[in-house]
């Protein structure tokens, strides 16, 4: 194995299809790629690489231990799990944003711009996949809001009264359309990035760098 194979981490689902396009474009033969595939594991001889395939939580967990060189995640995922990797490229792909959203009968009143009254959220929970996101956008504004961690089904944990408000992804809205729910505030915007562990960065720079590089190309 020369000092410049690369272990590189793609996330299962939907990134997956794009991630391997991407791949495919900068050289990297990744024909025998197949989500289908029982396989997680694909070495990837005439390019020098092997590819694994991982849940998209994990991926930066797998290249921040070393267990992959490089990674494609949602930004989402970079930010809520706040490890140490480092952040190369952003893929343009898997857009997606973080809103507020409340059931449209408890909404906030709105300020004379036309926003909400975020201060209206005050001393409230907010049911969510990601909680650190969630403290952040609220600590940044001297407010304090309790996040209330969940795996899934965010949406109904206003209509029990377990949180008064969630914070999750959409893409199209048609989710919190569905369920009564309005989007109070904006919070950030995330897609799909490159990611890198530092040691390998170092020592595998060239060929880490001039991927990142060509990607770039591409992308533009």
């Amino acid at each position: 194995m020369s000092k410049n194979f690369l272990t590189i981490a793609l996330p299962k689902g939907k990134l997956l299809e794009n991630s391997v396009q991407l791949l495919t474009q900068t050289g990297i033969d990744c024909g025998f790629v197949e989500e289908d595939s029982r396989k997680l594991m694909f070495d990837l001889p005439g390019s020098d690489a092997r590819i694994i395939i991982c849940r998209p939580t994990d991926i930066p967990t797998y290249v921040e231990y070393g267990a992959a060189d490089i990674g494609f995640v949602g930004k989402d995922t970079v930010v809520e799990q706040n490890l140490d990797v480092a952040e190369l490229v952003d893929l343009k792909f898997g857009y997606c944003r973080f809103v507020v959203a409340m059931p449209e009968e408890t909404k906030p009143p709105k300020l004379g711009d036309g926003s909400y009254d975020l201060n209206f959220l005050n001393h409230k929970r907010a049911a969510t996949k990601f909680p650190r996101v969630a403290q952040m956008f609220f600590s940044e504004r001297g407010m304090q809001v309790t996040p209330v961690k969940l795996h899934g089904n965010i949406e109904l944990a206003p209509r029990v009264g377990l949180a008064e408000m969630i914070i999750d992804i959409v893409s199209t809205g048609t989710t919190l359309r569905q369920n009564h729910l309005v989007e109070i505030a904006p919070i950030m915007e995330a897609t799909t990035r490159m990611i890198a562990n530092r040691v390998a960065y170092r020592i595998k720079y060239e060929r880490i760098q001039g991927l990142a590089d060509t990607i770039r190309e591409i992308i533009k």
